[in-house]
């Protein structure tokens, strides 16, 4: 049957993606035919003489420095094809840069005011004339992570979706939704079907509640397992000393004196005489399964036996093989710190595992944060977990092949555990189970599929309107007649291999969900291209609709913004900016903060860092961890507060928990939760440039790399990468006793040398150089091997740059304009989904300009790229 339904699935979508490969690239426009022309005359006149005289040595017929020669340029911007040659003059004119402090010949202020007046005019009036002669496309199908929040967001389950779909590729800009590298093969469209066919059976619900298992835990019960093993401890020494009273008296008493003593494991403890016990357990024999029931009975107003988690330590609540596939899991467990414990608040983890034998096992975290514990030991208080069973992977294999006692063992646990850096012990005393629970029946997932209708009886009229309501939700826009008659044709033609009604409308959804008409974004109507020019294509109000919620929730347009569209209101400018402030403060805003700040800095390679443990001991998970939080936390601060951009430069404050505050050397910081710290001078941090992290990531494992972090630095956040290395270029040999003698620095000055290597490391080396002072995982340092740290360099322009403060200070007091333009440039590109062009460059540079004049404001940011022109065209 299946095979059959994909069969007429597939015929029924080969027409849709046709046509749409037919728009995939909007037509050209017509000439302006009053457009601007080229300033010719007046470059001949007043700007040739000035770059003969300052750059023909250096980039002329004689000598070709960076293999540029400026004489041969067309200086036709508007239309000739030199158009990036320029730019790069331009660049290093205006940085300073060329030409260079030694040079013989010397620019003055008001010639390199006059060449960057004329090319900044002439490049901004080229990209406008561009923009409106060439074509550009957004035409691009959604990211794993974009088509698993449309699917939370569609169903109204919070699953990883797209888990099984390969990782994206990114463009040369570091994005993975640019729409150079998503495009779609056939394989790829029945993975898609696949997932959504499986994601609606999820959200489907047949028949009736299914019943719920409960397992009520308190640790009188747990405990009341350990106090055999302590009697025959006891029984043992009596035994053994049975002919000598006296030394069996004093072996039992200390013997017993020790039962009352804490451990540092997990232990149970009988608050009333202090007895204690360790907690035990093993995986062979069932022997510590808690068996469920079909009630689940109050949990105790009172209690006298706690289990107590110190730091680091864990507690084993074992389920035996009962636990369905699907289903939400509730666990409940009344807790608080222990009695005698220092301040703070610390914290507990949730994870489900099992271990049938020696070597077959499983454990992985299943709670998304760290549960803080706030409770005082003597009010302690309920705490809650709730997470989706059919996420967990893999699973006990062996549940309903082995019975519970044999091996391999079919039983499964959810172990909870004290995460907490330097906070005390936890308290518990009861812990629930409840699976699978459901607040409603049919589950709000189904009905908002399959709603209430007064067409219920009639299976045709009533399974249009499940379909139609539903296409309208998945395709973003109003649906026409045709096309859901195409889908009830489909709908009829495998309703009789289907047992009932629901089966057949979640195939027919299946094909919603993978159908071009969702999976690809910012389509064009094959009519209103022909009618419209490039210039005047501007997007319907659904695309932008599509658009804005792609944007800052990576997801599909909610309820609001959809009505909006289909009233035509959407784009009015104050309804726009209203919305942008609306999706902001929605907490779906982080998947915004999240995407873009990873793709941005190019956090990727965070997630592959390789730190030698045996030179850096300290880098736990938990450190890692952290370091990949703190960018994204302090982007999405400066986002919800509307802070300078600035700040990523530098900042008098950052966001950390207390494994990265310890870190830092910050005192005062006490929990796993992030949150606003201030810094004071001795910390040495601010800013992105000083965030151990991305420290680390551009390191070379054992020690910093100053070569890594000045790349990084001119990618990523000023926008202005160093040309690729020539080939050939020849390796620092480490072997020669003299080269290894040097500091890092001076290897590094010493490669500079060769002349093939000049060019690239002039205008990397000292970016770099400025990070001298924190070692490979970001920590400041002084001495690097007994010597002071030397981070001072000289840029290519002589300006000297004294360690991290005085690169902070020359990139505020030199380089604000180039930051903000280069964030521009960012965020629009990842904003359109698409590479920007050089027809781009005026819109950005316009985007940018109103930002400066209005404080620099992040949020400020988004809501001048939301209204400008670029964002709401095609």
């Amino acid at each position: 049957m299946q095979r059959r339904i994909l069969l007429l699935i597939v015929l029924t979508a080969l027409g849709s993606t046709l046509a749409l490969a037919k728009v995939k690239r909007p037509a050209s426009g017509s000439k302006d035919s009053a457009a601007p022309k080229p300033r010719l005359a007046e470059f001949r006149d007043q700007i040739e003489p000035v770059l003969k005289k300052a750059c023909i040595g250096c980039h002329g017929p004689k000598q070709q420095e960076g293999e540029f020669r400026i004489d041969t340029l067309d200086p036709d911007l508007l239309h000739g094809s030199d158009v990036q040659w320029w730019l790069e003059a331009l660049n290093a004119v205006s940085n300073s840069e060329m030409p260079p402090e030694d040079a013989d010949v010397k620019l003055s202020g008001a010639d390199r005011s006059r060449l960057i007046e004329w090319f900044s005019t002439e490049i901004q009036t080229a990209s406008q004339v561009r923009r409106r002669e060439q074509g550009h496309s957004s035409f691009r199908r959604m990211t794993r992570y974009e088509y698993s929040y449309t699917l939370q967001d569609l169903l109204g389950l919070p699953y990883d979706f797209a888990r099984d779909l390969p990782p994206e590729a990114a463009s040369e800009d570091g994005f993975q939704n640019s729409s150079e590298v998503l495009q779609m093969t056939v394989v790829q469209f029945e993975i898609y079907r696949r997932l959504a066919r499986k994601a609606l059976v999820r959200a489907t619900a047949g028949g009736e509640r299914p019943p719920v298992l409960h397992w009520s835990v308190n640790m009188k019960e747990a405990i009341a397992r350990e106090w055999p093993k302590q009697a025959e401890q006891i029984n043992k020494l009596k035994e053994q000393f049975k002919d000598d009273p006296a030394r069996q008296k004093k072996e039992v008493d200390q013997l017993t004196a020790s039962f009352m003593k804490p451990h540092n494991n997990t232990y149970y403890t009988e608050l009333s005489t202090g007895r204690t016990a360790r907690a035990g357990w093993a995986f062979y024999g069932a022997q510590y399964a808690f068996a469920p029931s079909d009630v689940l009975p109050a949990m105790p107003a009172s209690f006298d036996h706690v289990a107590i988690l110190p730091r680091g330590q864990n507690l084993i609540i074992e389920l035996g093989d009962r636990i369905p596939d699907e289903g939400t899991m509730r666990v409940r467990i009344r807790a608080s710190r222990a009695p005698g414990e220092a301040m703070g608040t610390p914290s507990l983890q949730l994870e489900f595992g099992w271990q049938a034998s020696n070597e077959g096992r499983a454990r992985m975290r299943i709670s998304t944060a760290d549960m803080p514990i706030t409770a005082s030991h003597d009010a302690p208080e309920i705490y809650q977990w709730e997470f989706p069973l059919g996420e967990i992977y893999p699973r006990n294999s062996v549940r309903n092949i082995t019975k519970m006692g044999a091996l391999p063992s079919p039983s499964e646990y959810i172990r909870l555990v004290n995460s907490s850096v330097s906070q005390g012990a936890i308290q518990i005393d009861s812990v629930e189970v409840s699976t699978p629970v459901y607040d409603d029946w049919p589950p709000k997932s189904h009905t908002r599929n399959f709603m209430d209708s007064k067409n219920r009886a009639n299976e045709n009229i009533y399974a249009r309107e499940v379909i139609e309501n539903f296409m309208k939700r998945a395709w973003r826009r109003d649906v026409t007649r045709a096309e859901v008659d195409q889908k009830l044709k489909l709908y009829k033609a495998i309703r009789p291999d289907c047992e009932n009604l629901e089966e057949a409308v979640v195939e027919v959804l299946a094909a919603v969900l993978s159908s071009p008409n969702l999976l690809y974004l910012v389509r064009t109507d094959v009519r209103q291209q022909a009618q419209q020019t490039v210039r005047t294509q501007r997007l319907s109000s659904h695309e932008l609709a599509t658009r804005l919620s792609m944007f800052l929730w990576c997801s599909t347009p909610d309820a609001e913004l959809l009505k909006l569209a289909a009233s035509g209101k959407l784009s009015e400018p104050d309804v726009l900016a209203g919305q942008v402030q609306r999706m902001l403060s929605d907490e779906r805003s982080q998947r915004f903060s999240r995407h873009f700040v990873r793709q941005w800095l190019d956090m990727q390679l965070l997630d592959f860092l390789n730190v030698d443990r045996k030179i850096h001991p300290q880098f736990d998970p938990a450190l890692k961890e952290a370091m990949q939080q703190e960018p994204i936390a302090f982007f999405q601060e400066v986002l919800q507060e509307n802070g300078s951009i600035l700040s990523f430069i530098d900042a008098d404050y950052t966001m950390v928990n207390e494994r990265l505050a310890r870190h830092y050397g910050i005192d005062g910081v006490l929990g796993n939760q992030f949150r606003r710290v201030n810094l004071g001078v001795e910390q040495q941090r601010g800013g992105l440039l000083t965030q151990a992290g991305l420290l680390a990531m551009n390191s070379a494992g054992a020690d910093s790399h100053p070569l890594k972090r000045g790349i990084w630095l001119l990618e990523s956040l000023l926008n202005d990468p160093p040309p690729p290395p020539p080939p050939a270029v020849p390796e620092i040999d480490l072997a020669d006793p003299e080269i290894a003698k040097l500091t890092l620095k001076q290897r590094i000055e010493d490669h500079r040398n060769h002349a093939a290597c000049m060019s690239c490391h002039a205008k990397i080396d000292p970016w770099g150089i400025a990070f001298e002072n924190y070692d490979a995982l970001g920590r400041w340092r002084n001495e690097i091997q007994g010597k002071p740290v030397d981070a001072t360099s000289l840029l290519f322009n002589r300006q000297k740059l004294d360690g991290m403060d005085g690169l902070k200070q020359f990139l505020l007091e030199n380089r604000q304009d180039q930051f903000s333009r280069a964030m521009v440039y960012k965020m629009v590109t990842y904003a359109l989904g698409r590479p920007l062009t050089f027809g781009d460059y005026a819109s950005v540079n316009g985007i940018a300009a109103d930002l400066r004049k209005q404080d620099d404001g992040l949020a400020t940011m988004v809501r001048l790229i939301v209204a400008s022109e670029l964002f709401q065209s095609k």
